[in-house]
């Protein structure tokens, strides 16, 4: 089990990925539990925008290493140390075999896998007991969907990350959380041509990684009545599964 996180007052939280949709949502809510928050995306403009009173403001770019080395190292500068690192920075290009473009998907790619591979770089060697790193992913990460053909492996590689870090971490009392939301609305979402079920706003979306984290489990996904529609499907063998969910995307016609 991870640890269960309840209060969340002085606890020091680094969000990567803070200036927009649930990164944004999550720094205002977790200001008003009390948290001592530094937040880092590449616009330090949006990261002024938020207004969260007392936040160390780390403006940085996640897929490059030395620049969040550079916000590193001014975090434990101030802090000395932290609590909790989550990462939330994301990219987001409806894609299908007949518009592949590599460049496109390896940028994607980068943003939603290797940028967490950097976080986790900086941070491991500080996270104690008590404390731990998480991970936002998707539940487009669970199995293959149609248009998301740069999207859902970055995601589907985060998840099983997580999962090889909660291995290695949770005998030592460090927490691995991996946070699969559903549809929320926000600038990429809005590229989306489709309706979009169960759909969340951020704040709502910040409100259930908060209450994930007060119950201890490795994952943390909402909303309850989509994410596990989603994970009935991907317990169905390949040949059920394709036709299936070619019929219920409308990717058949």
């Amino acid at each position: 089990m991870n640890p269960k996180i309840t209060d969340w007052r002085g606890r020091r939280v680094w969000l990567v990925g803070a200036s927009s949709g649930i990164g944004a949502a999550l720094a205002g809510e977790l200001a008003g539990r009390g948290a001592r928050l530094a937040l880092s995306a590449r616009r330090a403009d949006r990261l002024a925008g938020l207004g969260v009173d007392g936040a160390l403001l780390l403006p940085c770019d996640a897929t490059d290493p030395a620049s969040l080395a550079a916000a590193r190292a001014e975090l434990l500068a101030a802090w000395g140390g932290i609590d909790l690192a989550i990462y939330l920075a994301g990219d987001y290009v409806p894609m299908t075999a007949d518009d592949f473009d590599l460049a496109t998907a390896e940028r994607v790619i980068e943003v939603n896998f290797g940028g967490a591979l950097r976080l986790a770089d900086c941070v491991l060697p500080e996270l104690a007991a008590g404390g731990g790193i998480a991970f936002v992913a998707s539940v487009a990460g669970y199995r293959g969907l149609p248009r998301a053909l740069c999207y859902g492996p970055g995601k589907a590689a985060l998840i099983h990350f997580a999962e090889c870090l909660y291995l290695d971490l949770a005998p030592r009392g460090i927490g691995v959380w991996v946070i699969n939301p559903g549809f929320v609305s926000t600038r990429l979402t809005a590229r989306n041509d489709f309706a979009m079920p169960a759909l969340l706003t951020p704040e709502q979306a910040a409100l259930a990684a908060v209450d994930g984290f007060a119950g201890g489990d490795f994952e943390i996904h909402f909303p309850k009545r989509f994410t596990r529609v989603l994970k009935l499907l991907a317990l169905l063998p390949y040949r059920v599964y394709f036709p299936l969910i070619r019929r219920l995307t409308g990717a058949s016609r």
